[in-house]
């Protein structure tokens, strides 16, 4: 058995010796090449762990220990964190593949012609040149951070990852959208330092306009006092006034500085609170109408009965 195993293995050998003579290449050349390269990549794989590494610290020192929010500390040491691991991965891949490629063959030269390809390239994809350096400029700028909800091309989401060329948005249907970088001209920040929530509420015309404010701030008292919603709240409910007269309702506005993205949520239930409690106070939110008035022979009436007359009148003589 041994003796056929090693029958074998010279075989191989032979074969292989052979085969690398075609190149012009010594089988004990071609071990030293093979250690080289396994230790290229080995060390490849080191730095890898190590901006892996670094990426998770920076995450974890930017963690404040309260998982009820998001900081923005947070959302930045995400972002960062991230651009680290992609931009990483793909210059420790492309040097270990050029340092590997050198240890088979002159790279010069491959150098001096990939300069100039890519320098062809960069001139043909100007559109890409455009996204990279735009992408530079918003991750220096701090213009939006991943979770940060924007509004940018057009498009409004939450931030889910970002590049140096792209930035790829989910909207509250969940459709991923991705815009290049070079295609962001404004950026509209709906969660940068705080947000607002912005209500209006819309009572009846016969209703106690003072009343109806003194219930309003009462229930936003005690909205501020709920301990589920206090720590959402970056101050008091503010109940700014009657913020216009409209044709079917009296619009009171209700305005809620809360931590950021959580406008949504405060305004969603406040609005149920108000509904709740201008029910029971017996203060009617309207619905539209309308008040049609009739003419007859030049003479005009709102009243219910005259109107019906004049209807049965009309349709009588038709």
């Amino acid at each position: 058995m041994n003796q056929l195993f090693s029958t074998t293995l010279f075989d191989i050998v032979s074969t292989l010796k052979d085969a690398l003579a075609l190149f012009g290449v010594e089988l004990a050349e071609l071990r030293v090449v093979a250690v080289k390269v396994a230790v290229l990549w080995f060390m490849a794989f080191l730095a890898w762990r190590l901006v892996c590494a670094i990426a998770t610290r920076i995450i974890h020192a930017a963690d404040d220990g309260d998982d009820t929010r998001f900081s923005y500390d947070e959302k930045r040491a995400q972002t960062i964190a991230q651009l680290m691991r992609g931009v990483g991965r793909i210059v420790i891949l492309i040097f270990a593949a050029v340092m590997t490629l050198s240890q088979f063959m002159d790279i010069t030269p491959l150098l001096g012609g990939a300069g100039i390809l890519a320098l062809a390239i960069s001139f043909g994809s100007q559109s890409l040149v455009k996204d990279v350096i735009a992408g530079f400029f918003i991750l220096i700028e701090n213009q939006f951070v991943i979770g940060d909800v924007i509004e940018v091309a057009g498009k409004t989401g939450a931030v889910e990852k970002m590049t140096l060329r792209l930035v790829m948005l989910r909207d509250a249907e969940g459709i991923v959208h991705i815009v290049p970088n070079g295609q962001i001209a404004t950026v509209s920040n709906k969660t940068r330092g705080f947000s607002r929530a912005v209500i209006d509420i819309g009572v009846a015309y016969d209703a106690d306009v003072d009343e109806v404010l003194a219930i309003l701030k009462d229930e936003a008292r005690l909205f501020g006092e709920d301990p589920l919603w206090a720590p959402r709240l970056d101050g008091p409910v503010i109940i700014a006034g009657v913020q216009a007269l409209g044709d079917n309702a009296v619009t009171i506005r209700v305005v809620a500085q809360t931590q950021p993205g959580n406008q949504w949520d405060v305004a969603r239930d406040f609005r149920r609170r108000a509904k709740i409690r201008l029910d029971k106070e017996g203060v009617e939110i309207p619905f539209p109408q309308r008040t049609v008035h009739v003419r007859h022979h030049g003479v005009a009436s709102t009243d219910p009965a005259t109107k019906q007359a004049v209807d049965d009148a009309v349709v009588g003589g038709a």
